[in-house]
């Protein structure tokens, strides 16, 4: 008697991917349209798996170029725009067969995809450093000395020192170890990328810590960012203690 489709599916649902092309196979005879459907839908999982691993393979040009270094640190900020809060830095060093799906440009990941890839670079890093400058500090200094900071307390704090450095478009002064600034980087090299996430998950969950302190000003929407609901906040209740006061100039009497 032929299996049900609701068990067959359940099957698919519970397979690894290493599990799909020995489903296909099992199933690829059934006739009925829903089991059709069902090998056709992992036939698709494996073309996806196919295209990501193909693009990672892309991002890694750079790892590749350096191979011969041995701790090669991916560098990225995050919040050098908004009125408020801190400037937060990432840095990581992969192992260089590290194999972690969806690494990409913070910015253009769901916060819940975010989440789940701080997780596995946490997890399978050699070394991750976080480095986070105030939003006194920045006034005090500028917002590019300030992420420059930032970036160099990340590096300390990796625990490691790296061999060099791939940096998303900047070179970090006062570092001696070689330095690659990379335009774009965040989207062209896995390690930037895994930086990148780091760097933006961490300064999230600070900004939504800030929320509950702050609610007015609503820093759990726009972390910190020049939205209209933002400045309108500001005009209302003033300069809250972590609004960096050379950014709001325009925005309070």
């Amino acid at each position: 008697m032929a299996k049900k489709i609701n068990d067959i599916k359940a099957e698919l649902q519970a397979a690894t991917f290493e599990m799909l092309p020995f489903f296909m196979e099992e199933y690829k005879e059934d006739k009925r349209a829903g089991v059709k459907a069902l090998v056709h839908k992992a036939e698709q999982e494996i073309a996806k798996r196919k295209a990501e691993l193909e693009r990672l393979q892309v991002m890694r040009a750079y790892e590749r170029e350096y191979d011969m270094y041995e701790y090669i640190c991916g560098m990225d900020e995050a919040g050098r725009g908004p009125l408020a809060g801190p400037v937060a830095a990432g840095a990581v060093i992969l192992p260089k067969d590290a194999e972690i799906l969806y690494l990409n440009d913070s910015k253009k990941l769901s916060a819940s995809r975010r989440d789940e890839l701080y997780d596995e670079i946490k997890e399978k890093a050699i070394a991750v450093g976080v480095g986070i400058v105030s939003p006194q500090r920045i006034d005090e200094i500028n917002i590019l000395q300030a992420t420059y900071e930032a970036m160099r307390i990340a590096i300390k704090n990796l625990g490691i020192t790296p061999d060099i450095l791939l940096n998303d478009a900047v070179t970090i002064p006062e570092m001696e170890m070689k330095q690659i600034p990379i335009i774009k980087g965040d989207a062209k090299s896995v390690s930037i990328a895994a930086a990148s996430i780091i760097a933006k998950v961490t300064r999230d969950r600070i900004m939504l810590d800030y929320d509950k302190v702050y609610p007015e000003y609503g820093f759990a929407g726009h972390k910190g960012y020049g939205s209209a609901s933002h400045i309108q906040a500001i005009r209302t209740y003033g300069a809250s203690p972590i609004h960096r006061k050379t950014f709001i100039k325009n925005f309070i009497d």
